[in-house]
């Protein structure tokens, strides 16, 4: 797994693109455990997701785009799923 090799590393920064999409309920459990394994380190874990609720449970900021802009960074209290919607979404 290409993930071991990383970890194995200096990597002082992490970007994770979708790390649960597709994956059972165990592993989806398993991978939040390593990122925050990570964070506890001292690592940087930069999560993309679509999930508004992964983002909103494992995420302490949340930076919501809107075409390619950066809308808001909004901290993990107040990032109700309406919000980050609001921000995401046209007006």
């Amino acid at each position: 797994m290409i993930l071991a090799r990383w970890l194995a590393e200096e990597i002082d920064l992490f970007v994770m693109d979708e790390p649960t999409r597709g994956i059972d309920v165990g592993a989806r459990r398993d991978i939040y455990s390593l990122l925050y394994d990570l964070a506890e380190q001292g690592k940087s874990v930069v999560v993309i997701s679509s999930d508004l609720a992964e983002v909103s449970s494992i995420c302490d900021r949340i930076a919501v785009m809107r075409d390619g802009e950066l809308v808001e960074v909004v901290p993990r209290e107040s990032a109700t799923p309406e919000r980050l919607l609001g921000l995401a979404l046209p007006a």
